[in-house]
């Protein structure tokens, strides 16, 4: 009874081909550690983040929208300072078409411009005509002989800075309003979407007017400005998330172990869907950009002799029929600045919606 018993532990009933097989030394040999034992590299497992940036580089509008928007940025930056002139000095030869050196000799960009008359069009050099054989503006000068060029960086920064903070202050009061709107739900979501529509009601304009007469303006009104209307959206956003994710599995077990509310929305839930937020984020950008230049445009914005883009579009606009290069560099800066953002992010949008990577 021993020996079958030995025999029947010893032996596989079958092997591939039906017949008994007993095994032999050597059938088997020991794995050992090494670079033989790592993972496949074409399965190896990447990071989410890493899979990210693959996808949003892969987005060739998204990489153009990155490549103009670090131009734009580091002309915002240094451009002022290349240039001996400041966005605010004033010079007696004003109203100078774009002039640049090294290349004036080509017949463009020498400073001439072709006027319209009652009497027919003629053309006209303001550097001619005032001996300024030694000056160059490389986007003219407006009708109070200030340099175009460092007022057109100089605006670009100042939208920029106006826009990012006020896009970042945003997304802080409308993702946590949001987030704990969706969480608690109720009445307390009730009440909180209540304000939300009550707050969407009133027109921008009429805020930032009441503002203006209360506050000095400048910079900080403006950002102030945006802050109280531009966080609607996103709170949508992310109380939309939150109704979507706070019936997960991963939300009953942080409950089960008795951690906080505060602790689950922002610990738990808001690390999922930075992704939305981020995409929002970018998006609110470039509507950010658009409204302090409407404000601006509409005088009130930056007071003078400060400038952003959208005070220099209507200071150009104003002389656009005799002078259309003074509007023509803002304009396009402006609208290099808001498609870059708008192709940003559109491909973090691609590259950040799980449902696109699966496919």
């Amino acid at each position: 009874m021993a020996k079958a018993q030995t025999k029947a532990a010893s032996v596989v009933p079958f092997d591939c081909s039906g017949r008994d097989y007993e095994p032999v030394p050597g059938d088997f040999v020991l794995k050992e550690y090494g670079a033989d034992s790592e993972l496949d590299t074409n399965f190896a497992s990447q990071s989410f983040w890493k899979e990210v940036r693959k996808k949003f580089f892969h987005n060739k509008g998204a990489v153009v929208g990155l490549v103009f928007l670090c131009i734009l940025t580091f002309f915002a930056i240094f451009g002022p300072f290349m240039t001996p002139y400041s966005y605010s000095e004033q010079s007696a030869a004003h109203n100078l078409a774009p002039r640049i050196q090294g290349i004036e000799n080509m017949g463009i960009f020498d400073g001439s411009e072709t006027m319209t008359t009652t009497t027919g069009s003629k053309k006209y050099n303001g550097y001619a005509e005032g001996k300024l054989y030694d000056t160059f503006y490389w986007f003219g000068t407006d009708k109070y002989g200030r340099d175009i060029w460092t007022r057109t960086w100089t605006g670009a920064r100042v939208s920029l800075i106006i826009a990012v903070a006020a896009t970042l202050i945003d997304m802080v009061i409308g993702m946590s309003y949001g987030l704990i709107s969706g969480y608690f739900g109720g009445k307390t979501d009730m009440i909180m979407q209540r304000f939300v529509e009550v707050a969407n009601g009133i027109p921008r304009l009429v805020i930032v007017t009441l503002l203006l007469l209360i506050l000095k303006p400048g910079m900080i009104t403006i950002i102030f400005a945006l802050m109280l209307t531009e966080w609607i959206g996103m709170s949508r956003i992310a109380r939309a998330e939150m109704l979507k994710l706070k019936e997960q599995e991963f939300v009953y077990a942080s409950k089960t172990l008795d951690a906080g509310s505060f602790f689950i929305i922002f610990k738990d839930i808001l690390p999922n869907i930075i992704g939305p937020i981020i995409t929002q984020v970018m998006f609110s950008i470039p509507t950010a950009i658009f409204t302090e230049a409407f404000l601006s445009f509409v005088g009130l914005g930056i007071p003078v002799p400060q400038c952003s883009l959208g005070s220099l579009i209507s200071e150009g606009y104003n002389s656009f029929t005799t002078h259309p290069y003074q509007i023509i560099p803002p304009i396009i800066v402006m609208a290099l600045l808001m498609l870059s953002f708008n192709l940003i992010a559109d491909g973090l949008r691609e590259a950040l919606d799980p449902k696109i990577k699966e496919g």
